[in-house]
């Protein structure tokens, strides 16, 4: 099967180009989509060695990845292994998706973290919080679906696209590739915390969260 590397990024100067020498380490090619950085974000990766799909201005994640997976779909490739552009995803565990994509052939791989006390407190709580909500929803248990570390493939993006265009778009994918009975596994994966700091907004995505369960739960989806 055809893999390659897909990483959405924002302001990642100064990391991206560590994380797309580590992606193509392992992939043959790393795709990196720049959402509308002010920074080098763009010119860094280039320089890395991955291909640059440039917003002209940010549309948030879930955008980021519509514009990475139409691009691996063009390309002729099966799936793509996404990882954050901020280096808190250690490439050197893409072998682990790739062993099991090749023994399990899933359409769908999350990387679970440990929810260990090197994780923040406040993530240790909505981590949990979130994973079982989308669990429910989804119909199939989900151990980390916060984590932006994941294999998925092109037949399971164009089955459970995520209509929401922020952080909230990876919970809706889970929720509707679970609906939609696509196969979904889990390999454990470690979370480096460096010196970059989150972007999820602490008022706004856990709100955009819960707006987005509640539709679900509703039946407006």
């Amino acid at each position: 099967m055809k893999v390659v590397g897909l990483v959405p990024a924002y302001r990642e100067a100064g990391r991206i180009g560590r994380v797309v020498r580590g992606v193509l380490a392992h992939l043959p090619v790393c795709a990196v989509v720049d959402d509308g950085s002010p920074d080098a974000t763009a010119d860094e990766a280039r320089a890395a060695g991955a291909v640059v799909l440039r917003h002209g201005t940010n549309l948030g994640k879930g955008r980021a990845l519509e514009t990475g997976f139409r691009w691996v779909a063009e390309q002729g490739a099966d799936g793509a292994v996404c990882l954050d552009g901020d280096g808190q995803h250690d490439p050197a565990e893409i072998p682990k998706f790739l062993a099991c994509l090749e023994a399990d052939a899933p359409d769908v791989i999350l990387g679970t973290r440990s929810r260990s006390a090197r994780m923040p407190r406040i993530r240790r709580f909505t981590n949990r919080f979130c994973s079982e909500v989308v669990s429910r929803l989804a119909g199939t248990r989900i151990h980390d679906s916060q984590s932006g570390y994941r294999y998925v493939s092109v037949r399971a993006w164009k089955l459970a696209r995520p209509k929401t265009a922020s952080y909230d778009a990876e919970s809706e994918f889970l929720i509707r590739a679970g609906r939609r009975g696509l196969k979904i596994r889990e390999v454990s994966v470690t979370t480096i915390y460096g010196e970059a700091k989150s972007k999820i907004n602490p008022v706004v995505e856990p709100l955009r969260f819960l707006r987005l369960a509640l539709r679900y739960i509703i039946g407006m989806e």
